[in-house]
């Protein structure tokens, strides 16, 4: 038995696959003051379900993976880690001063923003290395011991160790380190060669920066979800979800948390990709992930998840950069729990703030009363009072009205009704202006991809996003309310490691390169012999990290072989390079010699065998009959729209909308003028209305 667990800002969903091949869904609400105990209650929610107790549910698993938010809303709320930032003398501002960057280069009445560590804890040692590895000022290691009894008189909690051309000769990091854990014992450090090895000092060191004042905290985390799940009666393996759509372990997480800053949003194209190819046969697709408080975006292209190095926690240039490669996910304040309100000058805007969990929509009667997204649609008849989260809540329509009314209705001189379609009308409006910069930018047209929606709360509007977009398919998977958690369980341990050696295509030296792809190689196959033993499939994929000569910036290229055994392998990876730069900037030099910066490996282990089953039909919904509702609707008002079981839909059967397909978990809202039908996986795919 499988689980999969990925903790939202509002619910917490778990997918649980049995051995007898079945698949169930289950949310609980998420706990922001404790996370785990959301984690527990939704495995609590499963054990229900299926009749028996939690130790005995827990008794029968040997996989639980988890994706969380917990080093990311540490970063953004500020309770990471006191930490210190050891770099080499005379380089003290690398976090200062960043990359020099701007939002808008013209405007100086906005601050610059403060360094992740401020220069206050900021240490120097006195040492230098040179760009070929020689050694210009050995380690004072005197100086060194007294910097470190300041940093424990400032009592830091964790230590970033970033020296210069440590990527090339990471000696004295290595020596640093030593003498930590001899003056600093038991405070975490983080060496920059080991967590980032690659160029771009500030990027390096705001990763190293941000790994360090992270262990503490997760290494806690971690630490106490084993625990706590053993204590439950589990005892199987725990692994957690990374920022680049694998997972690893949970005591790796705990040494290298700068893994973890997008873990649960990196699993949505995972699973966005077997959907769209399961039942639209498409390679291309937007994967749209619609929770309570966030509208996490990626993209699938050509099969494949584009990675980036443009990360940024807390926007560009505002924010710090992880320096790490991540999956490609923009989010948007918006979600079922965005919150509708009127600015100064009378324009309604919805989000970026959120009701969140607590206390929510003003329909959950929890106190909140600031309309939301949610209670739009809880006005407008589209979600039924009695079913939500199927009958496990109640919500109250009278306070969702009454929100709309006290907060929208007079400023914007709108009905109840109007003003909730006028919500939903800009929360679907800031959704595809989203899409639009992540798939314009990446050179994908909208018209020519599929859209998957998934989150709670994805079929509120999906349909109408897709319409505005032109995609002429919209899938809502059978799992879609629980998107993450499904990539998860159908994810693989992933391995990456890199080392520095800077080539030439016009002077290639292949023995050195071929060294270094063969220490990447070992590094991949011990992962591989340890991590990966249970694995029923392994592999390694080359990478390099390239450019023309005098570029400022690389791209990754993927290598076709894992070693150069002659100048046709030289002339094949200048080629691809050559390939991709025009795909990615519409432009190429045929005729120039590129440049290798570094050299990446990346170990896959796949976990499982076949493809991720169905929910299949909940028990008595087979025969659930169709109903109809009253529901509010664009340019035709109120009608009665059918009210149809998700699980009861026969596959293949084509319905007309407007309809409202429901299941425990969500409502798919299809307008007047779309068709739709069950997908051979259990999903729903949708035909747009034209001209939405």
């Amino acid at each position: 038995m499988r689980f999969a667990v990925d903790t939202g800002g509002t619910f917490t969903d778990l997918l649980v696959e049995h051995d007898d091949g079945r698949l169930t869904m289950h949310k609980a609400a998420t706990t922001p003051q404790d996370p785990i105990a959301g984690v527990i209650d939704s495995l609590a929610k499963a054990a229900e379900a299926e009749g028996v107790s939690l130790g005995d549910l827990l008794a029968q698993g040997d996989l639980f993976i988890h994706g969380t938010t917990r080093a990311i809303n540490a970063i953004v709320t500020g309770a990471t880690a006191r930490t210190a930032f050891l770099t080499t003398r005379g380089h003290p501002d690398i976090l200062v001063l960043r990359e020099g960057g701007r939002k808008d280069v013209f405007d100086f009445t906005v601050p610059f923003p403060e360094p992740y560590v401020p220069r206050s804890l900021t240490w120097e040692a006195d040492e230098r290395i040179m760009a070929d590895g020689s050694v210009r000022r050995a380690l004072d290691e005197a100086a060194l011991v007294g910097a470190l009894g300041e940093m424990k008189a400032a009592k830091v909690e964790a230590v970033a160790v970033c020296l210069l051309w440590s990527i090339v000769n990471p000696a004295h990091e290595l020596r640093i380190g030593e003498l930590i854990e001899a003056h600093l014992p038991g405070v975490p450090y983080t060496l920059s060669h080991a967590v980032n090895p690659s160029l771009r000092e500030y990027r390096r060191a705001s990763s190293t920066a941000i790994d360090a004042s992270l262990k503490p905290l997760m290494s806690a985390y971690m630490g106490d979800l084993t625990a706590r799940l053993r204590a439950a009666g589990y005892a199987g393996r725990v692994l957690i979800v990374t920022s680049n759509a694998g997972v690893i372990d949970a005591s790796e997480a705990a040494r290298a948390p700068i893994h973890l800053i997008n873990s649960g949003p990196a699993m949505a194209p995972v699973a966005g990709r077997h959907f769209a190819e399961a039942d639209a046969a498409a390679e291309t697709a937007i994967v749209a992930d619609t929770g309570g408080t966030t509208y996490d975006l990626s993209v699938v292209r050509r099969g494949g998840i584009p990675l980036t190095r443009e990360t940024w926690i807390g926007g560009a240039y505002r924010g710090h950069m992880t320096g790490f490669p991540s999956v490609d996910v923009r989010s948007i304040g918006a979600g079922g729990g965005s919150i509708a309100w009127v600015d100064a000058g009378g324009l309604l805007r919805v989000g970026p703030q959120s009701a969140a969990a607590e206390p929510g929509p003003a329909a959950y009667g929890r106190g909140g009363e600031e309309p939301t997204v949610t209670d739009a649609c809880v006005a407008l008849g589209w979600l039924d009072p009695d079913f939500f989260l199927g009958g496990a809540m109640k919500l109250r329509a009278d306070l969702s009205r009454a929100a709309i009314e006290a907060r929208l209705c007079g400023p914007l001189g709108l009905s109840v009704e109007d003003a909730a379609l006028a919500v939903i009308r800009v929360a679907t409006e800031n959704m595809v202006q989203a899409i639009l910069d992540i798939t314009v930018n990446q050179g994908i047209d909208p018209r020519e991809a599929v859209l998957i929606g998934g989150g709670g709360a994805a079929g509120l509007n999906s349909e109408r996003i897709a319409a505005r977009l032109g995609c002429p398919t919209l899938l809502i998977p059978d799992v879609g309310a629980a998107l993450s958690a499904a990539g998860a369980l159908m994810s693989e341990l992933v391995f990456e490691c890199r080392a520095a050696l800077f080539a030439q295509s016009g002077a290639f030296d292949s023995a050195a390169v071929n060294a270094v792809l063969d220490g990447l190689r070992a590094r991949c196959e011990a992962f591989i012999a340890e991590a990966g033993e249970e694995a029923v499939e392994s592999r390694i994929a080359f990478g390099a990290e390239a450019r023309y000569p005098h570029q400022v910036w690389e791209i990754d290229l993927p290598l076709r072989a894992g070693a150069f055994a002659g100048e046709a392998d030289i002339r094949a990876m200048v080629a691809d390079f050559h390939a991709a730069h025009d795909e990615i900037f519409a432009i190429s030099d045929p005729e120039s010699e590129i440049e290798v910066v570094s050299w990446t490996a990346r170990a896959s282990c796949r976990l499982r065998e076949g493809k991720l089953p169905s929910l299949g039909v909940a028990a008595g919904s087979a025969a659930a009959p169709v109903s109809r509702r009253r529901a509010y609707f664009e340019r035709v008002g109120w009608v009665e729209a059918e009210a149809r079981r998700f699980e009861a839909l026969p596959a293949g059967a084509e319905f007309a909308g407007p309809a409202l397909v429901e299941s425990s978990f969500t409502t798919v809202v299809v307008g007047p003028g779309a068709t739709y039908r069950r997908t051979a996986s259990g999903g729903l795919s949708i035909n747009p209305a034209k001209g939405a």
